[in-house]
C-alpha cells in the first residue's frame, strides 16, 4: 500500500513549471520538485491547502492512495 502524489499530472493539465507553482503558492521550489517527483515522505497542510486553493481541487485530486 501506498500513497502517490499527483502534482505533476495536475501541473500538465495547467500546463505550470514548478516556478509558476512556487510564485503562486510562495511554497518552496524544493518542496514542490519533491512533491512533483513523488518524493516526500510528509506533507503539511500548509501545502497542501495553497496546492487546493491553486489548482481549484481536493486533498484527494493531489494525494492518491493506491493498493499494492
Amino acid at each position: 500500500m501506498s500513497i502517490h502524489c499527483r502534482l505533476s499530472v495536475l501541473m500538465g493539465e495547467k500546463r505550470y513549471k514548478i516556478k509558476d507553482v512556487h510564485e503562486k503558492t510562495g511554497l518552496a521550489r524544493t518542496t514542490i520538485s519533491n512533491l512533483y517527483h513523488d518524493k516526500m515522505e510528509r506533507v503539511d497542510y500548509e501545502t497542501l491547502n495553497k496546492l487546493c486553493e491553486l489548482f481549484e481541487c481536493s486533498v484527494g485530486d493531489i494525494l492518491k492512495y493506491e493498493k499494492d
